[in-house]
């Protein structure tokens, strides 16, 4: 790969980053800086085949902190608990709590089928196979957080409250999940790299190890007791006019309202322009279908009070929002109104997708169990 080179330029969040790749030879520290400030944040790394670096320019006196060196992506196999990366999409620093094992049903690669008619469950489709792929539980270092916060939420990870209050939820400030190919792997010898209440309850140093961090008995106990509520198993991913959606949906849990049960969802939606062109979210419209027989429409504007827009240099959106039915199980679909620059408008499809019960399972947590 000697002289080759290729570079491209994007914005995530409040800061300006430029990869490049080129065949320089041996490995070089990234300095970032010690926290969030008011001023964005100026970062650029180079990937030199193997070998990378990420400068993050920190306005006070302009400081440049060491705190670690890329390594190379897996192509194949999983990340193991304690993996240090870089969010190769909205930027953060993170560390990877564990794996899971999700079907993924991308209707882009779905096989020629025959359209079939609209269903009860109201879409219209063809059939897709689902593909096992790799996901993971991570925390998010806390001095990053305001720097996406315009880009992804980063308190989407919610559970139901307590028992008083049927619609009460609380969040975990910081916890994430993200795709294996977003995962850009990186090494540090700070023994305390990600600022996160929950670091080092989770995760203990041994440098003899690599990753030198190693899971506590606590995140065991944690992950074991609040499986059924963390568990994602299937991702929903569908592109229309070079914008693709992707919708994971979450079991919260069963509560008891008005001498009826409710079933409540979490669904985390990411929507990201895979084309050049400046467009921008106004409407959502979405269709609910409840096991029950009830066809419920919502119609508004933007999303979680937002109306985000997608460019080459901010390319993604991410949010989570809920929802709750009568039954325990159903579906939903819909589509996302975008407006161009000229002030066209067109129509994004949501992939349809169901929202299932864990039978198993009635009485979801009531705090964050350990």
């Amino acid at each position: 790969m000697a002289g080759c080179v290729a570079r491209r330029a994007l914005t995530v969040g409040s800061r300006w980053w430029s990869r490049s790749l080129t065949g320089t030879r041996g490995p070089r520290p990234f300095p970032a800086s010690a926290g969030p400030t008011a001023y964005p944040s100026l970062l650029s790394f180079s990937v030199a085949c193997s070998f990378s670096f990420l400068i993050r320019n920190r306005p006070e006196g302009k400081v440049l902190e060491t705190v670690g060196v890329f390594e190379v992506p897996k192509q194949n196999g999983k990340y193991e608990t304690g993996q240090l990366f870089l969010h190769s999409v909205f930027g953060y620093r993170g560390v990877v709590l564990f794996p899971w094992q999700a079907r993924l049903y991308d209707r882009d690669v779905a096989s020629a089928a025959p359209e079939k008619a609209e269903n009860p469950a109201g879409h219209g489709s063809k059939e897709v196979k689902g593909k096992t792929h790799t996901y993971y539980q991570v925390l998010i270092d806390a001095r990053d957080c305001p720097h996406i916060s315009q880009r992804s939420q980063t308190e989407a990870v919610t559970f139901l409250a307590n028992h008083d209050d049927s619609r009460a939820l609380y969040a975990i400030p910081g916890l994430d999940y993200v795709s294996h190919e977003d995962i850009l792997p990186y090494t540090s010898t700070d023994q305390v790299p990600i600022q996160h209440e929950l670091f080092e309850r989770f995760l203990l140093y041994d440098q003899t190890k690599a990753p030198p961090f190693v899971a506590r008995e606590t995140l065991r106990a944690w992950q074991e007791k609040n499986h059924p509520w963390l568990e994602l198993s299937d991702v929903h991913r569908e592109t229309t006019e070079n914008i693709r959606v992707t919708v994971i949906p979450f079991y919260m849990g069963m509560r008891e309202a008005q001498n009826s049960h409710v079933y409540w969802w979490r669904y985390c939606i990411r929507l990201e322009n895979l084309d050049s062109d400046v467009v921008q979210l106004r409407e959502r419209h979405w269709r609910i279908f409840s096991l029950s027989g009830t066809l419920e429409t919502v119609r508004g504007r933007g999303v979680v009070g937002r109306e985000p827009v997608l460019s080459k240099e901010q390319p993604a959106f991410q949010y989570s929002s809920h929802v709750s039915l009568q039954a325990s199980s159903g579906h939903m679909w819909g589509t996302f109104r975008f407006e161009r620059p000229d002030g066209s408008h067109f129509d994004v499809r949501i992939p349809p997708f169901s929202l299932e019960s864990n039978k198993d399972e009635k009485t979801p947590p009531s705090g964050l169990h350990w």
